[in-house]
């Protein structure tokens, strides 16, 4: 078997390489090379990219067999999300590659505004010595307003606070505990422009976010104001930036970030009080080295078909260890529920029974969604496009948690209603130190049945001789029973036979025993392995 192969587009660290590991084909190829990509995209299962490398619609329909991709760095602005989510294509990146590095690019701004570092650095390079010309201020005892407190903010706060600052913050999705903890007094945005001495953005572009810093807060703010963005471009008004410069209004500010990059406002660049680095909040070797080794560890993960932490697109979250052995169990009862229904599904209910309630079990839904289509589907389906999927389909899905379990530690069950009325369960547990996986419960008949490829599930009138009928057709027909289990809802009513067979039995030998037993319900369940 042919290893998988992960395209690589862009340069990244030797770490990377060395994370991913000897289990893959690894190629190179230049993501800026836009046929050249297309084409290598052909037998990819998986791409590695940073900033440079456009991944859109197209790239991702030229490669069919794509499992995920993934950015060495944070920001996903040059990946397609909505067109690799609805291509069932997981997109990773390594948001927290870079805190450190960024978190120190800011306070470096805020150091260099002080004190006119790169002004005074160009001026000692030309042959002059204007020291009076340099006059800067201290940070010691000033205000420092901080707009957004998420990770990247938060280690600024932390590392101003040694620097004698008061600390002040705009975040309106932080709570006052957890600004207290940090040291930090929250503040309206209007508050924070007006008493801060410095100010630096650490925010996510949105379009709430994309201008929030424009004339108003500009006109409100002390003349001597050092202001700071190296999160992302546009958060900033750069025009506005640009006429509180030229006005006097601001004392200096710093940008890494700009609307577009490279920056294509020669006015504002010109501002002598404007002091500029060409995106480099990610850009240390530690920074770079983190990303690539976090990325190729997800793709791991994506390859092995197991749910990523950092994937953007799939809403598993983190998977604590104890949930993780019920995701392969949940997926292959989506299977079997699909297999009972034989058609449309109007809505499934994924109950989880037991212990595991204490868990966030939100990925056991989608696994229950993926087998649930996987079987009947024949594009690619997987953790990242099921949900999509059921929202195409109207299917009506709920995830529902219960601290009582009866019978077993843990049971995961998939009960649902077709949309011609039929209604379905299956359930199902892990047990015993080697986490056998069973089938617990079919239709409302207890069971207990080593999950298998390959299975028979059929309800009937209970009456003697109908196993000698079956065994001696399956026999007949060179189809081996490798288990069975016979359950009823009483002596003479209906039964519900489960059988386990070693191949995949041919359906003129199923429809031959449904219309000699007189099967009420038959189902052949054979499972799709990944």
């Amino acid at each position: 078997m042919s290893q998988p192969v992960v395209l690589i587009a862009e340069e990244l660290s030797p770490a990377t390489v060395e994370a991913l590991g000897p289990d893959f084909a690894v190629r190179q190829v230049d993501g800026t090379d836009r046929p050249a990509l297309l084409a290598a995209l052909a037998d990819a299962d998986a791409l590695l990219v940073r900033s440079a490398t456009t991944v859109d619609a197209e790239a991702i329909a030229a490669a069919p067999r794509l499992q995920v991709v993934a950015r060495a760095g944070v920001g996903l602005d040059n990946v397609d999300i909505p067109a690799a989510t609805k291509a069932g294509v997981m997109v990773v990146n390594a948001p927290t590659s870079n805190i450190v590095s960024a978190a120190e690019l800011a306070i470096g701004h805020l150091l260099a505004l002080a004190r006119h570092i790169p002004a005074a650095h160009a001026s000692v390079k030309a042959g002059e010595w204007k020291r009076s010309a340099f006059t800067g201020v201290e940070l010691y005892d000033k205000v420092v307003g901080i707009v957004g407190l998420g990770r990247i903010g938060t280690l600024v706060a932390q590392r101003l606070a040694a620097f004698g600052v008061t600390l002040v913050a705009y975040d309106p999705y932080v709570t006052p505990a957890r600004a207290q903890q940090l040291g930090v007094g929250l503040l309206s945005l209007d508050e924070l422009m007006r008493q801060s001495d410095f100010v630096t953005v650490h925010i996510p572009k949105t379009p709430e976010t994309t201008g929030l810093i424009g004339d108003p807060e500009f006109a409100v703010a002390k003349p001597s104001l050092r202001i700071v963005n190296a999160s992302r471009g546009g958060i900033i008004d750069e025009a506005a930036l640009n006429r509180a410069l030229s006005a006097g209004l601001i004392a200096g500010a710093a940008l890494d970030v700009f609307v577009q990059e490279p920056p294509r406002d020669p006015a504002l660049i010109a501002q002598p009080a404007l002091q500029v680095t060409p995106h480099l909040g990610a850009s240390t070797d530690e920074a770079q080295e983190k990303a690539g080794v976090a990325v190729a560890r997800s793709v791991r993960l994506a390859l092995g078909g197991e749910l990523v932490p950092d994937a953007v697109n799939v809403a598993g979250g983190i998977i604590d260890p104890y949930v993780r052995p019920g995701i392969p169990l949940t997926e292959k009862l989506g299977q079997i529920f699909a297999a009972l229904a034989d058609g449309p599904i109007a809505s499934l209910d994924v109950e989880v029974h037991g212990d595991l309630n204490d868990y966030d079990v939100k990925v056991l839904k989608l696994a229950a969604l993926k087998g649930l289509f996987v079987r009947t589907l024949t594009e690619n389906v997987s953790y990242v496009n099921a949900p999509l999927l059921a929202e195409e389909r109207g299917v009506q899905v709920r995830l529902v948690t219960d601290p009582v379990s009866r019978d077993y530690r843990n049971v995961i069950s998939l009960r649902g209603t077709t949309t011609g009325g039929d209604v379905h369960s299956v359930s199902g547990t892990l047990t015993g130190p080697k986490q056998i996986e069973k089938i617990t419960e079919i239709d409302g008949y207890d069971v207990e049945v080593p999950i298998a490829q390959h299975h028979v599930v059929f309800t009937y009138t209970d009456r003697p001789g109908i196993v000698a009928q079956y065994g001696s057709a399956f026999g007949a027909a060179g189809v081996n029973i490798a288990a069975m289990q016979i359950a009823r809802d009483e002596v003479g009513g209906t039964a519900l036979s489960v059988l386990t067979i070693d191949s995949e039995a041919p359906a003129e030998v199923l429809d031959d025993i449904r219309a000699g037993i007189e099967a009420s319900h038959f189902t052949a369940v054979d499972l799709v392995e990944d």
